[in-house]
């Protein structure tokens, strides 16, 4: 009998299928949904290889849609989930689009900046703090990565 997933496992394996995609285009596999209201209104994956440009990265463009959806930059009331954890630039943007949850696969132990490196998204000196929930679906977001960095050393030798 399969376990009933709950409502974070729901979303963050939405945003694995979407980390899925970015690695099909040869980028590293990260996704990220955004739900407002019970529905997901933005939709990214990391794309800067494709797109060639720094900028590209799944959470920045779940925001932009996320925002066009609402028609406003202020994405109050919504949750952010992302199968890794947010680099300086996109804990920055979060906090800057006051998004008040970010649920988070796995975390990055060499950029990661809600909690492995630093942590941007709740610090008391910003004027807005986000509540941060690690580790859901960790085992599949991690090996996601694993595997693909392992290829990626594995085509470098060759």
């Amino acid at each position: 009998m399969r376990k009933k997933l709950t409502e974070d496992e729901k979303y963050m394996r939405e945003a694995i299928r979407l980390a899925k995609m970015a690695e099909k285009n040869g980028d590293v596999p990260i996704g990220c949904v955004i739900v407002y209201e019970g529905k997901v209104i933005g939709r990214g994956y990391n794309r800067r290889n494709k797109d060639k440009s720094t900028l590209a990265h799944a959470e920045i463009l779940a925001m932009k849609k996320a925002g066009k959806i609402i028609g406003d930059w202020r994405l109050e009331g919504c949750r952010m989930y992302v199968t890794l954890e947010p680099c300086q630039m996109c804990a920055g943007a979060i906090v800057q689009a006051r998004i008040p949850e970010v649920v988070i696969g796995c975390m990055n132990p060499k950029a990661g900046c809600a909690g492995s490196v630093i942590n941007l998204l709740e610090m008391k000196e910003f004027n807005h703090q986000v509540t941060v929930q690690r580790g859901v679906c960790e085992e599949e977001c991690s090996s996601m990565l694993s595997s693909f960095f392992a290829a990626l050393r594995e085509k470098k030798k060759n």
